[in-house]
């Protein structure tokens, strides 16, 4: 799948006139440019405005036109092309109060294509890769690079080599900011998509801009790392700007703000604080929720959508190595109604920790069947898993050899990774076990307005008219 091709636009450094005269990189002056200690620059990869540049992938009939993405069952916008932030169009807007907005201003609207949007932040971190040694993927549509010295020498070429290969290989437009530390490469991230002049690649490194300019430009409150309320804190004793918390008080903002502020300080002024130790932390828990589509009285269609979201938390854990050793099932009727209200959760816990989506739909229905009560409307379901632990050192037991236990598992672990296999290639559901029912059922969450799965499903491959 190939993109349209990208400019190459003169990016990454200020002009002579906002800054000390530097006009191009250490690089390209002959000058070795200084490291932080750890060795590395870092580079943040952002997708631009990405869930609506994924439904623009398949539709250039959009290009220009405002898009907006919708939350589960078409309630909130949670996502917006620039064209439809020009417009005003708020975040987290409910839908119902917009619309008149969108059809006025002829806003091409969608719900949300979860499958879609994950495929392809897939391939694209897959593409950073063949450019990068490392990548950190951070969220669905952002990914660190740490730049060691031979690409950190030109690191605004390295951005535009990024850029260029995911908009050829992809078809994703991305931005790249580069800085000393995680948290200044976040904020150059954020400043290269406030200027065209920059290209979408902003060097924010002291050999390249006047830093103390920068951070006086940037409020306190978009710093990565500040909070709401911290920031109103901050802006409360006079710390208005991102220069303005670099320069404050070490020990003070320890003890306003915890070591995490202190850390964000330290980063500001250069000095890499945040170790691979406080990266996301490994998951405690896997949760699969939805509100139905359409509520549900009976108790079937509540198994289904157990089952289903049983089988969705079981293959995440399974993607990353892990096992589960209690699931909890949730039920509830809607919150704000006049109607009988029952909200009930209950815990299974596991004979022994598993990744058997099987194992785990039976116990997990074992679950509804306890809580669930004839005579309510039901309006969302849930499934949590508990007691993760990695696949490869969970304990075993010698009464497995025995009585042929192990060579049962064994046969089990076997069939959900040719499960995974399969629907990772045809596209998630392709096939599922006979207690998900029929994936067209009313319960599924309501999706007026979703594209095709382009890259998951066969079925809904795009077709190409020759004439």
């Amino acid at each position: 799948m190939h993109g349209p091709p990208e400019s190459q636009e003169p990016c990454g450094t200020f002009g002579p006139d906002e800054t000390t005269g530097a006009t191009s990189t250490a690089a390209s002056r002959g000058e070795a440019r200084r490291l932080p200690r750890g060795g590395v620059l870092w580079a943040l990869v952002d997708c631009n405005n990405f869930y609506a540049s994924c439904e623009r992938l398949f539709r250039p009939d959009l290009k220009g036109r405002p898009v907006v993405v919708l939350s589960n069952n078409d309630g909130c916008v949670i996502a917006r092309s620039a064209e439809a932030k020009a417009l005003g169009v708020p975040m987290g807007a409910p839908e119902f109060k917009v619309r008149d907005m969108l059809r006025a201003h002829d806003v091409a609207v969608f719900s949300s294509n979860y499958a879609l949007y994950g495929d392809l932040s897939q391939r694209v971190m897959r593409t950073l890769a063949t450019v990068v040694p490392r990548v950190e993927v951070y969220s669905i549509d952002e990914a660190f690079i740490p730049l060691p010295a031979a690409l950190a020498a030109d690191p605004v070429a390295v951005g535009r080599t990024l850029r260029q290969r995911v908009a050829q290989w992809v078809g994703i437009p991305v931005s790249v900011g580069v800085g000393p530390t995680r948290t200044l490469a976040k904020l150059a991230n954020r400043l290269s998509k406030q200027d065209s002049a920059y290209g979408n690649v902003f060097d924010l490194t002291p050999e390249t801009v006047d830093m103390d300019r920068v951070l006086a430009s940037v409020d306190v409150g978009d710093v990565w790392g500040v909070g709401r309320r911290s920031a109103e804190m901050l802006r409360g004793r006079g710390i208005l700007t991102a220069r303005a918390l670099r320069d404050a008080d070490p020990l003070w903002v320890r003890q306003r703000m915890t070591v995490t502020g202190w850390r964000t300080q330290q980063e500001l002024r250069g000095m890499p604080c945040l170790t691979d130790d406080d990266l996301p932390v490994p998951r405690r828990s896997i949760r699969s929720s939805r509100s139905f589509g359409q509520m549900v009285r009976t108790l079937e269609p509540l198994r289904e959508a157990v089952a289903t979201f049983t089988a969705r938390a079981v293959a995440k854990a399974r993607a990353e190595g892990l096992v589960a050793s209690c699931i909890e099932v949730h039920i509830r009727t809607p919150r704000h109604t006049e109607r009988p209200r029952y909200d009930e959760t209950t815990t299974i816990t596991l004979p022994c920790p598993t990744a058997d989506t099987g194992l785990c739909i039976r116990h997990a229905l074992t679950g509804l069947e306890r809580i669930f009560r004839e005579g309510y409307l039901y309006a969302k379901a849930g499934v949590t898993l508990f007691g993760l632990e990695p696949a490869a050192g969970r304990q075993g037991s010698l009464l497995d050899l025995l009585d042929g236990s192990h060579e049962h598992k064994a046969r089990r672990e076997r069939l959900m990774a040719a499960l995974d296999a399969v629907n990772l290639r045809h596209g998630r559901g392709s096939i599922r076990h006979g207690a998900e029912g029929d994936p067209g059922a009313a319960w599924h969450m309501s999706q007026k307005y979703r594209s095709p799965r382009y890259t998951t499903a066969w079925e809904e491959l795009p077709e190409v008219l020759c004439r």
